[in-house]
């Protein structure tokens, strides 16, 4: 069976020694993108010669008790990543470039309990090289600067998170705020509870939702949910946010207004809460008097 083909528009050559190895960022919109090395130049890099695979430079009897788990009695095959460039529409076969740094410690670690051959020993000093190489900003950092992936990978991770969380077409209502909710911020600030007044609560009431349930979820979902419904001329929003959650952002949100309800029963009053809720959240709040 084939193995799957990504293409990728993020490459670039880390510069080792003398040498400029070719690598790639694959399936960067992914929660795990990988960060590959081509193969051939790994082989090149760590021995010397291009020709021929890294297989046999892992099989000698001695190196067995050190070698990575990954490749015990697996075909190295199977390690690899086929991608295209997007650019030239070049095939190529990387490493992940963690694998390299392991293989490269298998050599250190040997050398160190003297167990190379001779004809090993040149290798372990060039895994050293390549391992120094990578040790300021890591395998991740360094190729995620050369590929330019660095550039956008904050964009991609917002991208990830507001799929998480907030839904492309809003659902249709569904009660998600319990009358207690109110029933209680009216108590804390010492306002009367009927069933008009809950209709017609204050403004800023839903600037306190805001604050202490919206605001809690990771940073840009608020915003993005904004966006998304923004106030209109008469100063209302054609939905409520909740609306545009996804099934997840949902399930956060229960737990947001449970947590905050369970404070606001434990409280005198609305200021109370609000420093409860700020210590609870490990945000600055004013340590209480009998504290």
């Amino acid at each position: 069976m084939n193995k799957e083909v990504t293409t990728t528009d993020f490459v670039g050559s880390i510069k080792i020694g003398k040498a400029e190895i070719p690598c790639a960022v694959l399936y960067p919109e992914s929660e795990n993108p990988i960060r590959v090395i081509v193969q051939r130049e790994v082989v090149g890099l760590l021995t010397g010669n291009k020709k021929g695979g890294l297989e046999r430079y892992l099989k000698p009897e001695n190196l067995q008790p050190y070698l990575p788990e990954k490749f015990k009695d697996k075909d190295l095959s199977k390690s690899t990543h086929t991608f295209r460039v997007a650019s030239n529409g070049r095939i190529a076969q990387g490493f992940e470039g963690n694998d390299l740094i392991d293989i490269c410690q298998m050599y250190m670690q040997a050398r160190t309990d003297r167990k190379l051959l001779p004809t090993q020993k040149k290798l372990a000093i060039q895994a050293e090289v390549i391992v120094f190489a990578f040790a300021k900003t890591g395998v991740a950092g360094l190729i995620d600067n050369v590929t330019g992936y660095e550039e956008v990978r904050p964009r991609f991770a917002l991208n990830r998170l507001f799929e998480r969380y907030i839904e492309e077409e809003a659902r249709k209502w569904v009660k998600r705020f319990p009358d207690k909710f109110y029933q209680l911020i009216f108590k804390l600030n010492n306002w009367e509870y009927t069933e008009e007044s809950i209709k017609k609560r204050p403004g800023i009431v839903g600037k306190w939702t805001k604050d202490i349930i919206y605001s809690r979820f990771p940073k840009g979902v608020l915003s993005k949910l904004e966006d998304k419904n923004p106030i209109n001329e008469k100063g209302k929003r054609a939905r409520k946010h909740h609306q545009l959650l996804t099934d997840i952002g949902n399930d956060e949100l229960k737990d947001y207004i449970s947590n905050a309800m369970f404070l606001m029963e434990a409280a005198p009053n609305w200021p109370r809460f609000k420093n409860m809720l700020a210590r609870a959240l490990g945000k600055t709040y004013q340590q209480e008097i009998f504290e």
